[in-house]
């Protein structure tokens, strides 16, 4: 979609891992880049600074991204994202905000969804969101975890940039025509162009696909 189609707005970006604010802005930065119409402001919820990736600490981000969001909101966002693969806190923020709420892990089982064929995910845990299991059924392919990668970090260096390629043309061969990167922490070090390249089958950004979802949401 042409990102010239969209009106102006002020998107509010809730990240789920506690960092300081630069790091807090990566995601903003990336949509300001691909849509220059699009004013960001990002805030990270305390006291989290492992994120979110498992039971307790999903259930601890809740009632903190409900919180944050409605701080956003305050401070003139007409829209709200939820900058994670697990959606935390995102049907509760619908319930008690009259705008918009998209999370990365409905909006990239959405996209995914537009495409024809099996879906691949890649993520950093044995899992896929429940998004994706919930959206897209018996289309969900496979949730592969690259060789040797905990998280973000591993995907820094050239053995896990080595291991998400051939885990993307092992998700293609078993027959994906479509890969979803089931990790916000992908867009920020740009994994998408790297193993769409590599695969030669359309790889899913989750900081774009929420984006999208959300300036739809918007009518912009």
């Amino acid at each position: 979609m042409n990102p010239a189609l969209f009106k102006p707005c002020t998107v509010g970006i809730v990240r789920v891992i506690t960092q300081d604010q630069e790091r807090t802005d990566a995601h903003g930065r990336l949509v300001e880049r691909a849509f220059s119409q699009v004013r960001t402001i990002s805030r990270c919820i305390p006291d989290q600074p492992e994120g979110v990736h498992d039971a307790d600490t999903l259930r601890g981000a809740e009632p903190k991204v409900v919180a944050l969001a409605r701080q956003l909101v305050e401070l003139g966002a007409d829209g709200i994202i939820v900058s994670c693969a697990d959606d935390p806190g995102v049907a509760e923020t619908r319930a008690v905000l009259d705008v918009p709420v998209v999370g990365a892990g409905e909006s990239m089982a959405a996209a995914a969804a537009r495409h024809e064929g099996r879906v691949g995910v890649i993520g950093i845990t044995p899992e896929a969101p429940p998004a994706f299991r919930r959206m897209l059924g018996a289309r969900l392919l496979a949730n592969l975890v690259p060789d040797g990668v905990r998280d973000t970090r591993d995907l820094n260096t050239l053995a896990g940039q080595r291991a998400a390629i051939a885990t993307a043309r092992r998700l293609r061969s078993e027959g994906a025509s479509v890969i979803a990167l089931a990790c916000t922490g992908f867009s920020t070090i740009e994994l998408a162009p790297m193993l769409e390249g590599a695969a030669g089958i359309p790889v899913l950004d989750p900081v774009m696909c929420e984006t999208l979802a959300l300036l739809r949401a918007l009518g912009k």
